[in-house]
């Protein structure tokens, strides 16, 4: 008995290693649940993406009617057919009116716009979602990769926090602060009211054709959004520390889906390069020079067409760039050499093939991997010189003040 005694007396040889492993997991918690990992990151996302789909948007408004309205080839029969047997949502297809279609069209600039100025981005992000899914879904033979990532990023933006910094949202909140109030907006309930209100009214008229699915996703976050004003007027600190833990776990599992997404694209476009034969003898570049649709500068497209070893250089290193970007995250230095790489590939891409919008997209979705101390500098900077131009506005407004002011 003494021996089993002594035994249990004995320190653990595992019990340093055990608290060290409990307080690692805590502080992974605390990281995870304490705040919104990557609010610059998440702002670049919502800045370039709102920006590259208004931008589009304002180049085709000429063309609108043709792409996804009253006159596109593909008919309002055909598109109610693929959407019957795919669920796909789009709220053109409620109607085929040309001023509803007007009225959506006109309506996802708006809210493009306004998501990337940081207006309400909790209603704007639901919008923009709605809008690009509505006009991509109307026509789905106009799609190309920068359309799909718009796509798909739209959808993740809306679980995400993107409004914390470079935001008009932010603006409003530390406004708030400074005059200790309590940040609430009557603006915001009024968008969450004329929201649900819009979206029972169509629903009650039949003139809302949704599918079941949608119905429980948008209504879902409707009453989410009503939580989160109940519990922010609540005299209950509980419940808003728990719906803030919550709200930052969503957030940050969208943020990991975004970057796992570029991953995967890259990785999946490098290995499918790899196993093509045009690209295995480094000639692939070569037959996209010569096509009329992707070489808007001749010229420029035969200069590099006629250099065959640049053209060698350029198929391989777009192949070894893609598929080792996914490996290079566990190397800061590298990481970051890779994506100055990439980034300048798709801005070529965008002048030598004309496809400005696919290279904005691809380039915005890279910047999820850029380092926060950079951001900040980039940002700090913009500041800066926002800072220098208000004040040579307001001094040649009032030339009176600023002379008072340097002593004349």
């Amino acid at each position: 008995m003494s021996v089993e005694k002594d035994i249990a007396r004995a320190p653990s040889p595992f019990k340093g290693l055990t608290t060290k492993l409990d307080a690692g997991i805590a502080r992974g918690l605390n990281k995870i649940t304490g705040a919104a990992l990557a609010p610059y990151q998440a702002a670049v996302v919502r800045i370039g993406f709102a920006l590259t789909f208004a931008l589009y948007l304002i180049r085709e408004w000429p063309h609108r009617l043709e792409l996804y309205g009253t006159t596109s080839p593909w008919g309002f029969d055909l598109a109610h057919r693929l959407t019957a047997s795919n669920h796909a949502f789009t709220v053109l297809l409620w109607s085929n009116d040309r001023l509803w279609f007007e009225l959506v069209y006109h309506g996802v600039i708006a809210a493009s716009l306004l998501l990337l100025l940081g207006w309400h981005t909790r209603t704007m992000s639901l919008l923009f979602m709605i809008g690009v899914l509505s006009l991509l879904n109307r026509n789905v033979l106009l799609g190309d990769g920068g359309d799909t990532l718009v796509h798909l990023i739209s959808s993740y933006l809306v679980l995400t926090r993107c409004g914390q910094v470079w935001s008009l949202d932010a603006r409003r909140r530390e406004r708030a602060a400074a005059l200790s109030g309590d940040g609430g907006d009557r603006v915001s309930v009024a968008l969450w009211a004329c929201s649900g209100a819009g979206l029972a009214i169509a629903q009650v008229t039949g003139f809302a054709k949704i599918p079941w699915g949608w119905v429980l996703i948008l209504w879902g976050l409707w009453l989410i959004q009503a939580l989160w004003f109940l519990a922010w007027r609540s005299r209950y600190s509980e419940l808003r520390s728990l719906l803030n833990v919550i709200a930052n776990l969503v957030h940050n599992a969208a943020m990991l889906v975004i970057a796992a997404q570029v991953c995967l694209l890259y990785a999946t476009a490098g290995w499918y390069k790899v196993q093509g034969p045009r690209w295995q003898d480094g000639t692939a570049l070569h037959y996209p020079l010569h096509l009329d649709y992707f070489s808007p500068w001749t010229s420029l497209s035969q200069v590099l067409d006629s250099r065959s070893l640049v053209v060698t250089m350029i198929t391989y290193g777009t192949v070894i760039a893609q598929v080792a970007f996914p490996f290079t995250l566990l190397n800061r230095r590298v990481k970051n050499v890779l994506l100055a790489v990439l980034m300048t590939e798709h801005a070529t891409i965008a002048v030598i093939c004309g496809l400005p919008f696919f290279s904005l997209a691809m380039i915005v979705a890279d910047m999820v991997f850029l380092p926060t101390n950079f951001l900040r500098w980039i940002g700090s900077r913009a500041s800066a010189a926002r800072s220098r131009v208000t004040g040579r506005l307001r001094r040649s407004k009032d030339p009176q003040a600023a002379e008072a002011k340097a002593g004349v």
